[in-house]
């Protein structure tokens, strides 16, 4: 499980949910005088079915799209994924919350009622916005830049061990060549000398006849690492912040490898950045 899996559009649901719980709780009708003693909040059972319909509902799919980002890409529940199932769930929980508004019962409503239509409106609109906005799909927390790592297959004590490439400055956009002139950072070739800098190519680029150097790369945003056969199942999630070591090269496609040693297809390289 990997926070960083988080999206802003996930943030939003989940602060609706929480505000959804907490609305659960408070008075769903306004009543003054003595005799209104015992007004029902969303768990009492007079008020059936608004708890499972929109309480209940609207955690229950915050639960799931939450749950979906920690999932492997492509896993399924009856056809659909779980981010699929809590939207729906919650825009079912949006569109009771609205019907209780206008076709209930003709008495003044509660602060329980107007937070908790609130909180399912943002919940819904959170859940259905964060798979088109650009900015909803951003990260929550952003990815953390690297820090003077150790080579690959450094002993422990000299580093930071397996995920962090050797870098010599800033990382460089995929496709660049380190070391050229106008190029940030001057990294030496994968496993290259210093004084070679200037006859070797430099992590990734093609060399002489062809051949593949392996290099150390980051994602922006979390992204499925698909099985080297071809299938369209995913075998692992590549998530921001960590370093991944490029093996092979399949046309635009890498082939990466985890920190458990599992090898897939990253097929999606864009805006990657390179170590």
């Amino acid at each position: 499980m990997n926070i960083r899996s988080l999206t802003r559009g996930d943030g939003v649901v989940i602060g609706a949910a929480v505000l959804l719980f907490i609305a659960s709780f408070l008075d769903f009708y306004s009543c003054e005088g003595d005799f209104c003693r015992d007004v029902p909040n969303g768990w009492d059972s007079d008020l059936f079915p608004v708890l499972p319909s929109i309480f209940l509902a609207g955690l229950i799919a915050a639960g799931l799209i939450v749950a979906a980002r920690f999932q492997p890409a492509g896993q399924k529940l009856a056809g659909l994924g779980l981010d699929q199932w809590g939207t729906a769930l919650a825009v079912f929980a949006a569109w009771s919350s609205l019907w209780t508004l206008i076709g209930g019962p003709d008495v003044d409503k509660g602060v329980g009622q107007i937070l908790g239509f609130i909180a399912a409106l943002a919940l819904a609109a959170g859940a259905v916005l964060s798979q088109t906005l650009p900015a909803l799909k951003a990260p929550l927390m952003g990815t953390p830049s690297p820090q003077a790592p150790s080579p690959y297959g450094a002993g422990q004590g000299q580093g930071q061990g397996y995920g962090y490439p050797a870098q010599h400055g800033a990382p460089s956009p995929y496709g660049a060549q380190p070391g050229q002139p106008g190029q940030p950072g001057g990294q030496q070739p994968y496993g290259g000398q210093p004084q070679a800098a200037a006859q070797q190519p430099g992590p990734g680029a093609p060399q002489q006849g062809g051949e593949f150097a392996p290099f150390w790369f980051a994602v922006p945003v979390t992204r499925p690492l698909y099985a080297e056969d071809g299938s369209p199942t995913a075998i692992a999630e590549l998530a921001p912040g960590t370093w991944y070591l490029a093996v092979d090269q399949r046309g635009s496609a890498l082939v990466a490898q985890t920190q458990d040693g599992r090898r897939g297809v990253l097929q999606d390289t864009t805006g990657i950045q390179r170590g």
